[in-house]
C-alpha cells in the first residue's frame, strides 16, 4: 500500500469500491436487517439521504433492550428552489404516505423529508423521480444543490441567474448511472467503469474530499449568504450591461466546539472572470478542491482549509493554472469592487414585472405543517399563540391544487407562490386567511428573519434543541426588543442545534449554537447582510437565559448606536468584547455562563 493510500480516510476507499456510488444500497434496503451497513450509510449520502434514528425514544428503548427506531432523512435537489405546482403536490403526497406528514424547507432552497422507514425508501425516491425531481447530490462529497438569488421577477438579470444556475447543475451533477439503477431500476448497458473520467469527467471515482456548495447572487440580493459557500459568484453589472463574475472561494460554516483546527470561514474575494467564462471558473475551483482537499481527515477536508492554510497568493495562482487550462475567453483579473450587499424582503405581495404577481409567505423555520395537529416528532408542541392554529400544509396544498402557480423556495426557509393572475390574488389571500396563516405584517422584522435548523429528534449531530424551541426563543428575544422600544428592529438571529452550521449561524447579527443539552454558545458581531463572521462571546448559556444574556448588549446598542446602524455593525464598531462585557458586568457574578469567553 502506498503512503498516499495509507492516508486516505475509510470513506475515500468506500467511494472507489462503490462502482460509482452503486455499492450495496439495493441489497441493504431490501434485507431483513433493521439498519444498514456503514458502507451503505456513506453511499446513501450521495443519493440524497442520511440514515439515523429517532432520538426521542432511543434511551427508553435501550433500557428495554429494544432496537432504536431507525429512519431516513431524504433531501431533494431543487436548483435555485424552483418547482411546479404538480411537483409540490407529489412531494406533499409522498410526505403523507412515507414520511412524518410534514415538509421542511431548508436553508439551501430545497425540501427535506424525515422519518422515512427502510421499506419505503425505494418507493419514496422512485416517486420523487417520477415527478421529474431528484435527490442525487443533495448530500455527499459532490457539488450539492446550487443556490441562486431567486426572486421571481421578470427581466434579463433574473433570467440570466436561472440560466447560469442550470448550466452549473448540468455540469456538476454526477454522471454515474448508479442513481437510476438503484431507484428506478434503469440499467445502463454502455456503462464503462474502466476509466474513472469516462464515468465522472469532473470528479473521477473518488469524487470530492467533502461537500461542496455553490451560490450565485446579485449584490442587491445576498439572501443566500454567498460568503458562506465553497464557491460563490457575484454577477457584476454596469447599469444594465453584464460584465462578468466576481469569484469568491473558501466559505463554510461547520466547525467543532473546542477544536481550533476546525472553524467557520467567510469566503475570500478571489478574482473576476469574463461573462463567457462561468463554467471555466466552476471547473477550475472544483478541480482545485478535488486535487488539494484533505482526503485523510474529513473534519479538515473542506475548501476553506485549503484556502486559509495556503493563503491568497497560492490560491489565486493555483486557480489561474486550472482556469487557464480550460481555455477561457479572457484571463482572470482582480475582483471588481462591490459597493455593498443588501438583503431585501420578498414576503407579501409584489408585481413580477410581467403583469403577474407573486406572494411570499413566511414559514417559521421552514416547517410546512398544520400546527393544530399532533405531530409525532414534536414540531407542533410549544407553539406560540400566533401560530398554534396556522395550517401551512393545508393552505399550501389548497393553493397548489387550485392554481397553476410556480413555486420558489428561499434561502431563509420561506416559500413564494409565483405567476399569479391579478384576478386570483383575493382567492389566494382568502385561502391563507381561512387557514390562519399569519401575513408578513404580523411578523416583526426579527421574527421574519429568524432561522433555525431541524436538530432534534431527527438529526444525529444535534447537541441541543433548535426548531422545537424556536417559538420560545423568539418570544424571549422579542420580549427584550419590546422592552427596549425596538420591537421591529431588523435583526438576523440564527439558531442551530450543533456547530455544523446548517442555518448559517456564524454570519448573522447573532448566532446561537447548540453546545450541550439545554445550553448554547452565543456569537455576536456579524452583519445582517451576511458579509462578516460573528464572534463567540458566551458559552453554555441555558436556553431559558438567552433573552437575559442578550438584554445588556441590546441595551448598550440602543443607547450608543449611530443612526440606523444594525446590531452586528454596532458590535463591530464598538468592539465585540466591550459589548459582551455588559452581560458579564450585569450577570457574571452569579452566573458562570455570563463570563465573556473571547
Amino acid at each position: 500500500m502506498s503512503e498516499i493510500e495509507k492516508k486516505l480516510s475509510k470513506v475515500e476507499k468506500m467511494k472507489v469500491d462503490s462502482k460509482y456510488l452503486k455499492g450495496d444500497i439495493v441489497a441493504d434496503l431490501t434485507s431483513d436487517a433493521v439498519d444498514v451497513s456503514d458502507y451503505t450509510y456513506e453511499m446513501l449520502k450521495f443519493h440524497g439521504s442520511y440514515f439515523g434514528y429517532d432520538r426521542d425514544s432511543a434511551t427508553k428503548l435501550k433500557k428495554q433492550g429494544l432496537d432504536k427506531l431507525y429512519e431516513f432523512m431524504v433531501r431533494l435537489r431543487i436548483p435555485a428552489g424552483k418547482m411546479t405546482s404538480e411537483q409540490y403536490r407529489i412531494a406533499d403526497d409522498l410526505a403523507e404516505q412515507y414520511a412524518n406528514g410534514t415538509i421542511k424547507i431548508t436553508t439551501r432552497q430545497t425540501f427535506q423529508f424525515h422519518c422515512i422507514e427502510k421499506p419505503d425508501m425505494i418507493p419514496f425516491i422512485g416517486g420523487i423521480n417520477e415527478a421529474g425531481m431528484s435527490t442525487l447530490s443533495a448530500c455527499g462529497d459532490v457539488v450539492r444543490n446550487v443556490m441562486a438569488t431567486n426572486a421571481p421577477y421578470s427581466g434579463a438579470k433574473y433570467t440570466k441567474l436561472m440560466d447560469d444556475t442550470y448550466r452549473i447543475v448540468d455540469m456538476c451533477a454526477p454522471k454515474t448511472s448508479a442513481y437510476k439503477e438503484v431507484w428506478t431500476g434503469q440499467k445502463d448497458s454502455n456503462r464503462n467503469e474502466e476509466n474513472p473520467l469516462n464515468v465522472e469527467p469532473l470528479y473521477g471515482d473518488t469524487y470530492l474530499p467533502r461537500k461542496f456548495k455553490i451560490g450565485l447572487v446579485l449584490p442587491e440580493d445576498n439572501g443566500l449568504d454567498v460568503f458562506s459557500h465553497d464557491l460563490g459568484f457575484v454577477l457584476v453589472y454596469e447599469g444594465d450591461e453584464f460584465k462578468g463574475y466576481n469569484v469568491v472561494v473558501g466559505g463554510g460554516m461547520g466547525m467543532k466546539h473546542n477544536k481550533p483546527k476546525t472553524y467557520a470561514r467567510a469566503a475570500t474575494d478571489l478574482a473576476f472572470v469574463g461573462k463567457n467564462d462561468l463554467l471555466n471558473a466552476v471547473e477550475a475551483v472544483v478541480k482545485l478542491q478535488r486535487d488539494n482537499g484533505d482526503r485523510g481527515d474529513r473534519q479538515h477536508a473542506r475548501l476553506k482549509y485549503v484556502v486559509e492554510e495556503n493563503g491568497y497568493e497560492w490560491t489565486r495562482k493555483t486557480f489561474e493554472e486550472y482556469f487557464n487550462a480550460t481555455n477561457p475567453s479572457e484571463p482572470a483579473k482582480d475582483s471588481v469592487k462591490i459597493d455593498g450587499y443588501t438583503i431585501p424582503d420578498y414576503m407579501g405581495w409584489r408585481e413580477q414585472g410581467d403583469g403577474k404577481y407573486f406572494v411570499g409567505v413566511p414559514v417559521p423555520s421552514g416547517r410546512i405543517v398544520d400546527y393544530d395537529t399532533n405531530n409525532k416528532t414534536g414540531y407542533t408542541d410549544n407553539v406560540s399563540d400566533k401560530f398554534k392554529s396556522a395550517k401551512y400544509r393545508s393552505a399550501f396544498r389548497e393553493i397548489t391544487d387550485s392554481f397553476n402557480v410556480k413555486i420558489t423556495l428561499t434561502a431563509d426557509q420561506n416559500i413564494v407562490f409565483c405567476d399569479i393572475a391579478e384576478r386570483d390574488k383575493e382567492k389566494i389571500d382568502n385561502i391563507l386567511k381561512s387557514n390562519n396563516i399569519p401575513s408578513r405584517s404580523e411578523f416583526s422584522n426579527f421574527e421574519r428573519f429568524f432561522m433555525s435548523c431541524v436538530s432534534l429528534p431527527t438529526c444525529g449531530k444535534a447537541l441541543s434543541e433548535a426548531e422545537r424551541v424556536q417559538f420560545t426563543v423568539m418570544e424571549d428575544i422579542q420580549s427584550v426588543l419590546n422592552d427596549l422600544d425596538i420591537a421591529d428592529e431588523k435583526l438576523s438571529v440564527r439558531v442551530t442545534g450543533c456547530p455544523n452550521g446548517c442555518a448559517r449561524p456564524s454570519l448573522g447579527d447573532i448566532g446561537i449554537i447548540g453546545r450541550m443539552p439545554g445550553a448554547y454558545v452565543i456569537h455576536i458581531g456579524g452583519d445582517f447582510e451576511g458579509t462578516r463572521l460573528n464572534i463567540k462571546v458566551l458559552d453554555k448559556v441555558p436556553q431559558a437565559e438567552i433573552g437575559n444574556a442578550l438584554r445588556p448588549m441590546l441595551e448598550k446598542f440602543v443607547a450608543e448606536r449611530n443612526g440606523n446602524e444594525g446590531f452586528g455593525d454596532f458590535c463591530h464598531r464598538a468592539g465585540v468584547e466591550n459589548v459582551a462585557k455588559t452581560t458579564e458586568d450585569a450577570l457574571g457574578e452569579e452566573n458562570k455562563w455570563a463570563k465573556v469567553v473571547l
